[in-house]
């Protein structure tokens, strides 16, 4: 017994082991026989990570596992994905694994497909990507049914997670089925079989630009019966889903060779008026259970004939609902009077001549009653609509009677008597010729919200006349933020707007008390949406939908920290593009003409502006505007007018300003009867202390003329002259819109400024000439406005002028006579001396003493006559000594103002 059962221990574990082998010994004979598989039938690039055997897990089926599966096709889809799925598993018996393939079909029991994703294309030249299967060679029509057959007993299949994409490029149709679960078993072995199927998804289905299906929540329990001889499937005890409408359906759909013949009928199985509320989907409807509902409503239909290339089934489709009414219960308006009569027809199979006929659209809230109707038709191609709207809408009761999620609470009382006419064609390329409109829409206490706008627009009365092919805007007063608005004018395309992508096109005169330009900026990125202020990281934006001439008169607008009056102008709105055309403003008590563009189209918005301004206040204009205070900022401190051109460019920030170092231009300005300020000027100060022959604060700046221009942050000042008495200054150089600066002063200084010293020496000469010597002075300017830096060659200049007062008295000597020349020349080499008092010093004479220089003598006695020491005779100064005293008396120190005054004096 022991033996028998060690036999039996052994015997199993080699079993299982076997079990456990033989997937790992075939491996690569599997992929082998997949990969031959695929080659042999399709023709596309097929790719896979790994193909799996198991024999343990469900012996004694095999289990055969295929991962990361992915098929992409040849041309004229080359490179594009067909299909992919995560895994596809397969159990079967284990001999199906070894059969030869003249031995039969493999018959497969069990069949997973895990979060595939199938894509079916039809490009508008009508060609397929899904024609992918290989023809076998020498298979035709007269193949037997025995050769050809082969049998499938399926158990269970099932397909997990996965979605499905038609686009038709060709009919600009788009199908989509997402989040797809769906189940069946039957058996196939017979020629008559049942599928028992269960599916859930998501179908969402556009034809043209219009969405007819969004994501609505498809249902089916579905019992079918196949005749698979035939290739006719009919539906029995069908039930399925619409969102929340239950809808049975019956029916057959049978497989042709260029297309399907079907014959389905359908209609929801009550007629309570709730089936209605349960076609919207349910995050627009929310909840449908505890509604109250009276009246009712049918959904009823047949589809039926060839769908095909050329033709689609005949469609009779209707709904109706009388007398109707609904309140959820936690709403405190009612919705009642509901009427409906509408129908989907297609009467010959031509898929253009499907329509839709909304005979009757009637509700009424509270006394409010609205009534419409409208007929849509050629769906799929230019569609064409025909619409009816009386009726008076409180836009408030909208959310007090429906749960419809608005970001912002609706207000307003709309009255609409409205006949339209149109083709989408037309909205879509301004045909206003094709666009009939009569009628009047007026609205009132209306507050609109939405991201394009930064605060939202309480608009107190609008009212709009539609004419064919314009409307016209009768009159517009509304607020917003700081701003008021009334306006007048036409809009050319307010369906293309309100139904399309189109903007908003217009010529408007638009007049304002205040108009803050903040408040019609839109926040780039989500902040708009909240309705709040941009932050750093964001730019403002000018809304993309306007394209529109607007007619400005504002008695005050405000920009930033600027308050400007009196603004008119035309200004034109285009492809988030503002364009000023000469814009006028009173501003600083003076005038402002503005011509140029603004351009917020790219992720950092430009700017390019030709500024006229007349009659600026100097210290107002330069404090209010950055821009200013950085071309001049020693303007600062100028009391007066100004008159200038500006013409610059560059960059803007978030807060809609200009980035001094990104702007470049120039600019020719004027000062008007100017007055210094000099009280908190330390360039001045550093200036007087260097210079203290000069007032800076008397200086004359009347008539000045300058040109600018400016680049990269730095500021080139052309040079330009001004005058303090009868100094002429010439001052050029540079500085940074940092406010460093670098700039060179030439002071054309006359010698009668450089101190007493120089004056006596002028005196001594005695000599007309001298009354005209100027010394040019350099002074370098450098450092910042709040911290300067002067330097001064005045030591140098000083220098050279005594060497040219020397010179001139050298001239001056040489072409005296030659008697005068000998006397003096006797004098100074010990002859003959004037008689003088003998009570006084001998005076000093600077010119001989240069000229005692100039001769090479110390003043000895030549002819050796001996000096009587009784006398003193006093020491003349030589010419570097005079040198000293001159200096002395300009550099020795500091010197009061007041001194300085009296000097000039």
């Amino acid at each position: 017994m022991k033996k028998a059962l060690k036999i039996i221990g052994i015997t199993l574990l080699i079993l299982v082991a076997v079990l456990l082998a033989i997937p790992f010994m075939f491996q690569s004979q599997i992929k082998d026989m997949v990969k031959r598989f695929i080659n042999e039938n399709v023709n596309a690039n097929v790719e896979f990570s790994d193909v799996n055997l198991s024999l343990l897990s469900s012996f004694p089926q095999a289990h055969v596992s295929v991962d990361d599966l992915v098929i992409t096709n040849f041309e004229p889809f080359k490179d594009e994905t067909f299909a992919t799925a995560k895994s596809i598993t397969f159990e079967m018996s284990v001999k199906e694994l070894f059969k030869k393939v003249d031995e039969g079909p493999i018959v497969i029991n069990t069949i997973n497909l895990n979060e595939a994703l199938l894509t079916l294309k039809t490009n508008k030249f009508g060609d397929v990507n899904y024609d992918i299967v290989k023809e076998k060679e020498g298979q035709n029509e007269n193949t037997s049914t025995e050769e050809a057959s082969f049998t499938i007993d399926v158990k269970d299949y099932a397909i997990n997670n996965s979605a499905f994409t038609y686009l038709d490029e060709e009919s600009n149709i788009t199908f989509y089925i997402t989040e797809l679960n769906h189940s069946g078993n039957g058996t196939f072995s017979g020629d008559i079989s049942q599928l028992d199927t269960k599916s859930e998804a998501k179908v969402s289905l556009s034809l043209e630009d219009t969405e007819y299906l969004s994501n609505n929540i498809i249902k089916l329990d579905a019992l079918i019966d196949l005749d698979l001889e035939n290739s006719k499937y009919s539906f029995k005890e069908n039930k399925g889903y619409i969102n929340q409408l239950p809808l049975e359906f019956q029916g057959y759909i049978k497989m042709l060779d260029d297309g399907q013949e079907m014959d389905i009928s359908f209609e929801n199985p009550g007629s309570d008026f709730k089936d209605f509320l349960a076609v919207i989907p349910k995050e627009y409807s929310k909840n449908i259970e505890n509604v109250a509902t009276t009246g009712n409503f049918k959904v009823k239909g047949n589809i039926k004939g060839v769908n095909n290339d050329t033709t689609i089934p005949h469609l009779d489709i209707n709904i109706s609902s009388n007398n109707a009414s609904f309140k959820y219960p936690d709403l405190p308006k009612r919705v009642e009077n509901i009427a409906i009569n509408a129908s989907v027809k297609n009467d010959d199979g031509n898929i253009d001549n499907t329509y839709l006929n909304i005979k009757t659209l009637n509700f009424k809230i509270d006394q409010d009653v609205f009534k419409s109707s409208a007929t849509i038709k050629n769906i799929t191609k230019n569609m064409l609509v025909n619409a009816d709207i009386d009726g008076v809408l409180n836009l408030a009761n909208i959310t007090k009677a429906y749960p419809v999620s608005i970001d912002k609470e609706l207000s307003g009382i709309l009255k609409a008597k409205l006949n339209t006419a149109f083709d989408m064609q037309a909205i879509e390329t301004n045909a206003y010729k094709r666009i009939k409109n009569n009628g009047s829409v007026s609205i009132t206490d209306f507050i609109f919200s939405s991201e394009d706008i930064v605060n939202p627009i309480h608009i107190s009365k609008a009212d709009v006349t539609f004419h064919p092919g314009i409307v016209s805007l009768d009159s517009f007063d509304a607020r917003t933020g700081k701003s008021d608005l009334n306006a007048t004018g036409n809009i050319n395309n307010l369906l293309g707007f309100l139904l399309s992508d189109g903007k908003l096109k217009g010529n408007f005169n638009v007049k304002s008390n205040t108009f803050a330009i903040s408040d019609f900026m839109v926040a780039d990125t989500e902040v708009a949406a909240k309705n709040k202020t941009t932050s750093e990281e964001e730019s403002l934006k000018i809304p993309a939908f306007l394209d529109c001439t607007i007619q400005v008169d504002a008695k005050t607008v405000l920009y930033d920290n600027l308050t400007l009056k009196n603004v008119k102008g035309v200004l034109r709105i285009k492809d988030e593009q503002a364009d000023l055309d000469n814009m006028t403003s009173n501003i600083f008590d003076g005038d402002i003409a503005i011509s140029g563009l603004v351009n917020t189209k790219n992720k950092t918005p430009l700017f390019n502006m030709n500024l006229g301004i007349k009659n600026f206040d100097i210290s107002q204009s330069f404090t209010g505007l950055e821009l200013l205070e950085s071309l001049a900022p020693i303007s600062k401190i100028l009391q007066g007018k100004l008159n200038t051109t500006i013409n610059l460019s560059g960059d803007l920030d978030e807060e809609f300003s200009p980035k001094l170092s990104s702007i470049s231009g120039n600019a020719l300005a004027e000062l008007l009867t100017t007055e210094i300020s000099s009280a908190s000027a330390p360039l001045l100060s550093k200036l007087d202390n260097a210079l203290n022959f000069i007032d800076f604060s008397k200086l004359d700046l009347k008539d000045l003329k300058t040109k600018l221009d400016f680049k990269d942050g730095k500021v080139n000042v052309e040079p330009f002259d001004i005058k303090y008495k009868d100094i002429k200054i010439t001052v050029d150089g540079s500085h940074g819109f940092d406010k460093s600066m670098a700039y060179n002063a030439v002071l054309e200084v006359p010698a009668k400024y450089l101190g007493s010293e120089i004056n006596r020496l002028i005196g001594k000469i005695n000599d007309p000439a001298v009354e005209n010597i100027t010394i040019p002075v350099t002074a370098i300017i450098g450092g910042t406005f709040m911290t300067p830096s002067v330097k001064t060659d005045l030591k140098t200049g000083i220098t050279n002028l005594t060497k040219q007062l020397i010179e001139i008295e050298k001239q001056k000597l040489l072409n005296q006579g030659s008697e005068q020349l000998g006397n003096i020349i006797g004098d100074v080499l010990g002859g003959t001396k004037p008689k003088t008092d003998s009570t006084k010093t001998q005076e000093n004479n600077p010119i001989k003493d240069v000229l005692g220089g100039i001769m090479g003598g110390n003043n000895n006695n030549t002819n050796n006559t001996p000096k009587d020491s009784t006398k003193t005779t006093p020491t003349k100064p030589t010419i570097e000594e005079g040198v000293k005293d001159v200096l002395g008396g300009i550099f020795g120190g500091k010197k009061k103002k007041e001194t300085v005054k009296d000097t000039v004096k």
